[in-house]
């Protein structure tokens, strides 16, 4: 469906994404944080060299603007996710067990970026600028190609349906877990999830299994 590796590959060589020194990933983290608390727009490049204490010029150097570093920090938190959903497909497992590994690993992904995936709602729904996020676009057409192979793995043994809007796919798991964190009050009230951990077990458990049900209602 799409011809991406090579495209994906240099673009994480570009970014050295296979050569961060922990000074690079120490700034990462900070940028995250700082982004994630003060918003992109609320947030200098002199504010992540005082949290992550490098000099200003450092931070500069290793990756330009602030633009730069949300694209970095994007390929930084995101990347090995393609790899990853490239293995469950190549695993020795039926059409159905790889969506309901495909959706576990999607959702442990985005639940423990929670940060990343708030900065990037509120940039990409943000009405100031146009942010260039083609890196995040890469790197979801690879995810995309993956779920795309297992879909017709299994349409080929008559086990999906073949009118399946593949894409839409991940919109629903996404958009499923993200509608939940939103709504966190609501939940935590009306499904009584008064501590954190009550909370998190829900995701890891209830909510994933409802979204693996609700994905394998579309195919089946």
């Amino acid at each position: 469906m799409f011809n991406l590796n090579k495209r994906l590959i240099l673009l994480l060589q570009k970014m050295n994404m296979t050569d961060y020194n922990n000074k690079q990933i120490q700034i990462l983290q900070v940028t995250e944080k700082l982004f994630a608390e003060k918003g992109f727009d609320g947030t200098s490049i002199r504010d992540i060299s005082k949290e992550a204490k490098i000099n200003i010029a450092m931070v500069s150097y290793y990756f330009g603007s602030k633009e730069k570093l949300l694209e970095s920090l994007i390929l930084y938190r995101t990347a090995n996710l393609k790899v990853q959903l490239e293995n469950i497909y190549e695993e020795q497992l039926s059409p159905i067990e790889k969506i309901d590994k495909y959706v576990d690993l999607y959702i442990q992904k985005i639940n423990s970026n929670k940060e990343l995936y708030q900065i990037l709602h509120f940039e990409i729904s943000s009405k100031k600028r146009a942010m260039d996020l083609k890196s995040f676009t890469e790197v979801k057409k690879g995810n995309l190609v993956t779920l795309t192979k297992i879909i017709e793995e299994g349409q080929s043994l008559n086990i999906f349906k073949k009118d399946i809007k593949i894409p839409l796919l991940t919109t629903t798991i996404i958009g499923t877990y993200i509608h939940f964190q939103n709504n966190k009050p609501f939940y935590v009230e009306i499904l009584d999830l008064d501590t954190d951990e009550k909370y998190n077990s829900y995701i890891k458990i209830d909510l994933i299994n409802h979204i693996k049900q609700t994905i394998k209602a579309l195919l089946i």
